[in-house]
């Protein structure tokens, strides 16, 4: 957006008795220039100066030179002369602007003439190209260069590379060299769309002698180099490209870069990004895009002459070291492979992100090698989604809220920990208000149950009523306090906690919400997150992604009352070591972890036959207070339900 600081006004030049003063012409071309009005300017040009320059090749030159600069907040000021004489006076003015390379600024002197017009005398401007630029001569152009930044690297907390600039070979084509079936067997070493070589070959530009690029060779795959020259035609040059050496394994927490597209030259800022730059898709390396790619630097120069008029040093991208533990990405992914589900893994008393993985997924190197014929629309097609993140989804939660519920019970004074509530039977509803719909509970082995009993026996009914006692509006605000419809305060973009449709205005809503189903929704993420004031008394951290030396910072303090952290992690802990317990099996004696296992049954009625199933388990070990894991897995209903999940998560506690 342009700025100007002067009104405009279009005073007439036909001469009068009393014609405008020397002061007043230089302030009306003054105040055509901050317009960028240039034909007005023209007219105030003396005879000789249009004489050098037609009115056609002054505009263009401007608009040209403005355009190509991206001049902008252009700021034209004539100073004040301490005396107007009838001779000519030098008429001192200063421009200012914004460009590509920075502000430009310089002062100038203008030299009036008096020239003679129909009836009377008039001033103008005798103008040169050191108005444009004081270094500018005539018949000299301006030229504008740009360097592209070198893209910063993304880096796991050991320092194992996550997304790399790494030097590759580029494979490519000589046409003059080429022989009839050099096309058919690049195309079956390599796996790439015939059609795409034939395309680049086609180009306007291409030669006999062209190298023409055709792809670049994965690192891991240069081992086909050998093969490749051996085909007719083929030449391999040094390059370099964007790397991701964990492939799959990481690849909805990398993400991937892409060249810009015209929507994103609409948006990003056009000083540093242009035709051929790329940008960061998804993942990280979109969250750190602005780190990452640095700034362009850029040169205003008269190549004539070779004079700098300005000049921006390239500022290459900053590297990001993560919290991420490689090795245990690499674990958490291979127990997961083959299984439709999200994985996160948090350190709980900083709140460091370990792993994020989503499965199934995809090789974020295709985005850059290119994909193999027809592999980027099987997974495109594929029902389980490979491109769709996981981990920073919405889910119903099922059984693993119902910590949350007791903690938000005990906050309002409307649960007490030790005393036991009578339960009896098997299914429950508070009065015959509900109609046919009851709660149930997997068991009604207890009858007198307290927080400790109900953790480990799973008891919905325990928790529905223990939200219905503290109501709606305490049981709503409750959850807000862990984070329920707000922002989560992290690096990576979480789609935000859901408490309802449209509020807790039933009680069997509230009652169902209580345990974990109802409308509510949430994310992998975010239950970790809630998980950590069990270590923290009662504080719940924020979760961070960038590696720093003082990472633990408190998003919300005493959702947890401190004096229960430890009864309620005696039940979850009763959870996986008590034979009652949904995470007791398998039996893994070395551990010692704590945990609330959820089976989130995706049913349109209570009672439907058939539904999905979502296995959830929350975990973390309460004696190293080194590791909290959360994860679901789709699909588990004829696989064993949640405990199908508590084997993937205790074999990762277990490595």
């Amino acid at each position: 957006m342009k700025k100007y600081i002067l009104p405009f006004f279009i005073i007439g030049l036909a001469a009068c008795s009393n014609g405008p003063t020397q002061e007043e012409v230089m302030n009306e071309f003054v105040s055509a220039w901050n317009e960028q009005d240039f034909e007005t300017m023209y007219t105030y040009l003396s005879e000789e100066s249009q004489q050098n320059i037609d009115k056609k090749t002054f505009v263009e030159r401007y608009e040209t030179i403005y355009d190509g600069i991206e001049a902008e907040e252009i700021t034209v000021e004539a100073a004040e002369v301490s005396e107007e004489k009838e001779e000519d006076v030098p008429r001192p003015y200063e421009v200012s602007m914004e460009t590509v390379a920075g502000e430009i600024s310089f002062d100038d002197e203008a030299e009036l003439v008096k020239e003679e017009s129909d009836d009377d005398e008039t001033w103008k401007v005798h103008w040169d190209s050191s108005f444009i630029f004081p270094e500018l001569q005539e018949e000299e152009t301006v030229q504008v260069t740009s360097d592209e930044p070198v893209r910063g690297e993304i880096f796991a907390r050991d320092g194992s590379p996550l997304a790399i600039n790494s030097p590759v070979q580029q494979a490519g084509l000589v046409p003059g060299k080429m022989e009839d079936d050099s096309i058919k067997e690049l195309v079956e070493l390599l796996d790439i769309d015939e059609e795409e070589i034939e395309s680049a070959l086609d180009a306007d530009w291409v030669s006999d002698e062209s190298f023409v690029p055709v792809t670049k060779l994965r690192p891991d795959k240069e081992d086909i180099e050998e093969d490749l020259l051996e085909i007719d035609g083929i030449m391999i040059q040094e390059s370099s490209a964007r790397y991701y050496p964990f492939a799959e394994k990481a690849a909805h927490l990398t993400g991937y870069i892409r060249q810009v597209n015209a929507v994103d030259l609409e948006e990003l800022p056009k000083n540093e990004y242009g035709a051929g730059s790329v940008v960061g898709s998804t993942g990280l390396e979109s969250v750190y895009e602005e780190k990452l790619h640095g700034s362009k630097g850029w040169r205003i120069y008269i190549p004539e002459s070779d004079t700098t008029i300005a000049e921006k040093e390239v500022e290459n991208g900053t590297d990001i070291t993560t919290t991420i533990d490689a090795s245990f990405q690499q674990k958490m992914y291979d127990e997961m492979e083959g299984d439709a589900g999200a994985g996160v893994a948090l350190h709980p008393k900083t709140g460091e992100t370990l792993a994020l993985v989503s499965t199934p997924a995809y090789d974020p190197n295709h985005f850059v090698f290119g994909w193999p014929d027809g592999e980027f629309e099987e997974v495109n097609e594929h029902p389980e989604t490979p491109f769709s993140a996981r981990f920073n989804n919405r889910y119903a939660p099922g059984s693993t809220i119902k910590p949350i519920t007791a903690s938000i019970a005990l906050q309002n004074g409307s649960l007490d920990a030790k005393e036991a509530k009578t339960i009896e039977g098997k299914s429950w509803q508070p009065d015959q208000s509900w109609g046919g719909y009851k709660v149930t509970r997997v068991s009604d082995r207890l009858n007198e149950v307290n927080l400790k009993d109900a953790l480990i026996t799973s008891d919905n009914i325990y928790f529905a009523q223990a939200a219905l006692h503290t109501g709606a509006e305490n049981f709503t605000e409750g959850l807000r306090s862990f984070g329920f419809e707000e922002d989560i305060p992290y690096e990576f973009p979480v789609n935000g906690s859901a408490i309802s449709n449209e509020g807790l205005d039933k009680d069997i809503l509230l009652a169902d919400t209580g345990y974990g189903q109802g409308e509510m929704l949430m994310s992998p993420i975010h239950l970790a997150v809630v998980y950590t004031p069990l270590l923290n008394d009662g504080d719940m951290l924020k979760p961070t992604l960038e590696l720093s030396d003082d990472p633990k910072e408190v998003w919300q303090e005493q959702v947890v009352p401190a004096e229960d952290t430890e009864i309620i992690t005696q039940g979850l802990r009763g959870i996986v070591e008590n034979e009652r317990g949904s995470a007791y099996e398998p039996v893994m004696n070395e551990l010692t972890i704590a945990g609330k296992t959820g089976t989130a049954e995706l049913k349109t009625t209570q009672g439907e036959e058939g539904g999905t199933e979502n296995g959830w388990f929350a975990a973390y070990d309460y004696e190293n207070e080194d590791m909290l894991i959360t994860m679901m897995i789709e699909n588990v209903q004829g696989r064993g339900g949640s405990e199908y999940t508590v084997e993937k998560v205790k074999n990762l506690f277990g490595d």
